[in-house]
C-alpha cells in the first residue's frame, strides 16, 4: 500500500466495512463459521511455500534494519509454526459456539420469562507485534465468537501478515462470509494505531498484544474499551507446610519452562522455616540452567553466591533467566509482598495445609490464583478454552485468559405472551 495514504480516511473505511461485516457474522450459523475456519487451515497448509516466501522478505528486512535475535525469532515462520497455525484454527472450529446460548431463563411473578443470551461484542481491533501467527489465531477466535476483526500487526511482519490474510479470505469466501469480517491493516504508518484506538463509532473493543510500551500507549490514548495486561510479575510462594519435592519441581518449572512469557514466575517467596531445606536444591538447579539469582539478605545467608536484590527487582518482569528470591516469615508476610508487588496476573502457593491454601485463593487478587501448580498453566489452552486472544488483568468484563466467551457479552432477553405491565 502507498505509505502516503490518507490514514484517517483509510482506517474509517476499514471501520465502516467491519461494522457492516459484524452484522453478517452475528447471524452466521455455527456451520458457516466452522467451514470458514477449516478452509482457512487447509489453505494455510496448501500455501505454506507462499507464506515462507513472504516471511523471508520480512526476515531480510528485519536483519537489515537491525532487529535483535529475539525479535527475529518471534518473526520467523517455519513448517512447524505454519502447521501450528492450521492446527489452532481446527481446534477453534472444534470448540462450542458461545453465540446465541441462553442461560438463566426463569419465569417472573408477572408471567414473563427473563434470561440472558450470549452475543458478540461487534468489532474487535487487535494490535500486535512481531508474531505473524497471531494473525491466524486472532482471526479464528474473532470469527468463531461472531466478531469482525481489524488486525494491525507490526510493520516488521507486513508481508507475512498479508499472505496469511489472503488464506483467511479464501476461508471466508468458501463459507459465503464477507471478506471484510477480517481485515489486516496494510499501511505501516504508525498513525493507523492512533486512529484504530479512537474509532468509537466503528470499534467496540481493542486488544493490544505486545511489549509494555505498546500497551501503555494504547491504554493512555484509547477512547475504545481495552482488554489488556500490562506486565506479568508472577509469584510462587513455598509455604512451611509444602511438600518439598513438589515445591522444588513447581518453582523450577515456573521459572525455566519458558523465560519470555507473561506467566513465568519472576519472584520466588519461601517461608523461613523451609528455606534452608529447599533453597540449596533449587539454587543448584537454577545455576545448572544458567539462571541469575537475586535475593534478600536471608536468601544470601543460605545461598552466598546470590546477588543482592534491589527494591526495583521486586517489581520487575524480567522475561529472561533472572529470578528474585525473598525469604518471608510465613503466609501473612507472603501475602503482604504479593499485595505490594504483584501485577495481578498469576500467583501460586505450594502447601499441604488446606486452610492456608484457601486463604491464598481467597485473598490474592490476581486473574489466576493457584495451589500446588506452576504459574505456566495460566494459559487459555491449558484452561480448556481452546485458545486465547490474550490475558486480561482488568476486573471488568473479561479477566484472565480471554477465549471465545471473553469475546462475547450477554444481553437480557424477555419472552412474553401478550403481557403488559400493570
Amino acid at each position: 500500500m502507498d505509505i502516503k495514504v490518507d490514514v484517517k480516511r483509510y482506517m474509517h473505511d476499514l471501520g465502516r466495512q467491519a461494522r457492516a461485516a459484524s452484522r453478517a457474522l452475528a447471524r452466521a450459523s455455527t456451520g458457516a463459521k466452522d467451514t470458514a475456519l477449516l478452509q482457512m487451515a487447509a489453505t494455510i497448509e496448501a500455501q505454506s511455500a507462499r507464506l515462507l516466501e513472504a516471511n523471508r522478505k520480512d526476515l531480510a528486512a528485519g536483519e537489515a534494519g537491525g532487529l535483535d535475535a529475539a525479535l527475529l525469532d518471534r518473526l520467523e515462520l517455519n513448517d512447524e509454526r505454519i502447521a501450528g497455525m492450521a492446527e489452532g484454527l481446527r481446534q477453534i472450529a472444534a470448540l462450542a459456539d458461545p453465540v446465541g446460548a441462553i442461560s438463566d431463563l426463569n419465569y417472573r411473578p408477572s408471567g414473563i420469562q427473563v434470561g440472558r443470551m450470549r452475543v458478540p461484542l461487534g468489532v474487535i481491533g487487535i494490535i500486535y507485534e512481531s508474531r505473524p501467527n497471531v494473525t491466524a489465531d486472532a482471526a479464528g477466535l474473532c470469527l468463531k465468537s461472531g466478531n469482525a476483526a481489524i488486525l494491525r500487526g507490526g510493520s516488521e511482519a507486513l508481508h507475512s501478515n498479508q499472505a496469511i490474510a489472503a488464506c483467511i479470505h479464501e476461508g471466508l469466501a468458501a463459507a459465503g462470509l464477507p471478506r471484510e469480517a477480517v481485515q489486516v491493516v496494510e499501511t505501516t504508518d504508525r498513525a493507523a494505531v492512533g486512529e484504530l484506538i479512537t474509532m468509537q463509532k466503528f470499534v467496540d473493543v481493542i486488544v493490544p498484544r505486545g511489549g509494555k510500551g505498546l500497551i501503555e500507549r494504547v491504554s493512555a490514548e484509547a477512547r475504545v474499551p481495552v482488554i489488556k495486561h500490562l506486565h506479568g510479575v508472577c509469584h510462587v510462594y513455598i509455604d512451611a507446610a509444602a511438600d518439598e519435592s513438589k515445591a522444588v519441581a513447581i518453582a523450577f518449572n515456573a521459572k525455566t519452562q519458558r523465560y519470555g512469557t507473561c506467566n513465568t514466575m519472576e519472584t520466588l517467596l519461601v517461608d523461613a522455616d523451609i528455606a534452608p531445606r529447599v533453597l540449596p536444591e533449587l539454587g543448584a538447579k537454577y545455576r545448572a540452567e544458567g539462571v541469575e539469582l537475586r535475593g534478600c539478605q536471608a536468601t544470601r545467608k543460605i545461598l552466598p553466591e546470590v546477588l543482592a536484590a534491589s527494591d526495583e527487582d521486586w517489581d520487575t518482569e524480567y522475561l529472561a533467566p533472572i529470578l528474585s528470591i525473598r525469604v518471608v516469615a510465613g503466609l501473612e508476610a507472603a501475602l503482604e509482598h504479593v499485595y505490594a508487588h504483584s501485577s495481578g496476573h498469576t500467583e501460586s502457593i505450594v502447601t499441604e495445609d488446606l486452610t492456608r491454601a484457601r486463604r491464598f485463593l481467597s485473598e490474592v487478587d490476581s486473574s489466576s490464583v493457584m495451589v500446588n501448580a506452576s504459574t505456566r498453566f495460566a494459559d487459555g489452552f491449558e484452561y480448556g478454552l481452546g485458545a486465547e486472544i490474550g490475558i486480561s488483568t482488568d476486573k471488568i468484563h473479561a479477566r484472565g485468559p480471554v477465549g471465545l466467551e471473553g469475546l462475547t457479552s450477554q444481553k437480557f432477553i424477555v419472552i412474553g405472551d401478550g403481557h403488559i405491565r400493570k
